[in-house]
């Protein structure tokens, strides 16, 4: 049985046990008001345990931890005491506008409901924390636009400016809470 808890800053070292590899065939882009569907053909590696670039569960941590830092929510999603997803909320990314800021399901966990069961969760936190919309700046794989779709974000074409710098390929969606 799964169970959603929230968790301490100081775990986030613990999404090492995310299997976050994945074979991407297809993927979107966002032109010109429409999303586009592409074929490729991407291996996504899970974060290397070692080092502390971007690809490394150190580079991640480091990239994370000031979302936590400045009042985010780190979200579990445990089966027993086994890590098999998590999300990462920021609580006001603009006026009325709340983020959700990173979202993964360890592989041999996906297509289970997790993801919609931590998305369930932010989007509950981001209207008790009084906000009107909730923000995803989504990788292009169809799997993952294809389930922010699913849960009511659409591709935005107004970008929030300072994310859209940071992630210009991935499909930047926002939905009304």
């Amino acid at each position: 049985m799964i169970t959603i808890r929230h968790m301490e800053a100081s775990e986030l070292d613990r999404i090492g046990e995310i299997d976050c590899s994945e074979h991407v065939t297809q993927e979107y882009s966002y032109r010109s008001g429409s999303l586009e569907r592409r074929n490729v053909d991407v291996v996504v590696p899970t974060w290397s345990r070692s080092g502390d670039h971007e690809h490394s569960v150190q580079g991640r941590v480091d990239a994370w931890q000031p979302i936590l830092d400045r009042g985010g929510t780190l979200i579990g999603a445990f089966d027993a005491d086994t890590l098999a997803g998590f999300a990462i909320y920021q609580p006001h990314l603009a006026a009325g506008m709340a983020n959700l800021s990173v979202l993964y399901v360890s592989r041999n966990y996906r297509r289970r409901g997790i993801g919609s069961l931590l998305a369930g969760e932010v989007a509950r936190l981001a209207r008790s924390h009084g906000a009107r919309r909730l923000y995803v700046s989504a990788t292009p794989s169809s799997s993952t636009v294809e389930f922010y779709r699913s849960h009511w974000f659409e591709p935005t074409d107004e970008p929030h400016q300072a994310l859209f710098a940071l992630e210009p390929h991935d499909i930047h969606m926002v939905r009304d809470l």
